[in-house]
């Protein structure tokens, strides 16, 4: 799997599962444990395997084209992924049409991008799994997003399009963790305090399954390690 090599903290993270971040952003008392509702794997497979990506958020920022906002004038977002980065795109809620294709991958993978993670929907399926390129999203689409959408900005801080979560955000450089469990932001002001508590959880675990294995209940060995 492509990393950001340069980043201790990416390094750092390819230990850990999405669950594992979460378990640790809870202790620092991050909502949700930075939990992304409904964005799950789509390729190279469909929720399954150990494909996990962990890299600094790109963000993307499609809005209506009758929005007041101007479309983006930077330059088309693809060219500028950096290497090692998650492209996160972000669209209307019930956008019925894809925004983020085939193409899009291609160019990104050759960057050096470590996936993308859609909020809203993707299509070219096949494409990308044949391109063994990492895809988290909400669903899948056929039609291309010109006569609904614009992109209105790159490397801005975007909001979660989802119900549940209304507030949550995801911003340029914080770190974006995504494997079969799902998706997991980690702002990267909280990164150095939670890979510790990570570090932690993850050695307690690791005892505690030995010995319920052996036949001890949870609540003892949960109280022997984790207390």
């Amino acid at each position: 799997m492509a990393e950001d090599s340069t980043d201790p903290i990416v390094e750092a993270l390819q230990e850990y599962t999405t669950c594992d971040v979460s378990d640790a952003l809870i202790k620092l008392k991050y909502r949700n444990g930075g939990f992304l509702s409904g964005l799950t794997m789509w390729s190279p497979v469909r929720q399954e395997g150990s494909t996990k990506i962990v890299g600094k958020a790109y963000t993307v920022q499609y809005v209506p084209l009758d929005d007041p906002v101007p479309k983006y004038a930077g330059g088309h977002y693809i060219d500028q992924v950096p290497k090692g980065a998650v492209i996160f795109v972000s669209c209307p809620a019930k956008t019925p049409n894809a925004v983020y294709g085939g193409l899009m991958s291609t160019r990104a993978q050759f960057l050096g991008a470590v996936g993308s993670v859609i909020d809203g929907r993707f299509r070219d399926v096949q494409e990308q799994r044949d391109l063994g390129y990492p895809i988290f999203a909400r669903d899948v689409g056929t039609a291309p997003p010109a006569e609904l959408l614009k992109v209105a900005a790159v490397n801005v801080p975007v909001k979660l399009q989802s119900e549940e979560q209304k507030d949550m955000e995801i911003r340029p450089g914080d770190y974006l963790i995504a494997d079969v469990n799902g998706v997991v932001v980690l702002p990267v002001e909280l990164a150095e305090r939670a890979l510790p508590l990570m570090r932690k959880q993850v050695e307690a675990d690791e005892k505690m399954a030995v010995e319920i294995k052996k036949g001890m209940s949870f609540v003892e060995a949960s109280k022997k390690f984790r207390s």
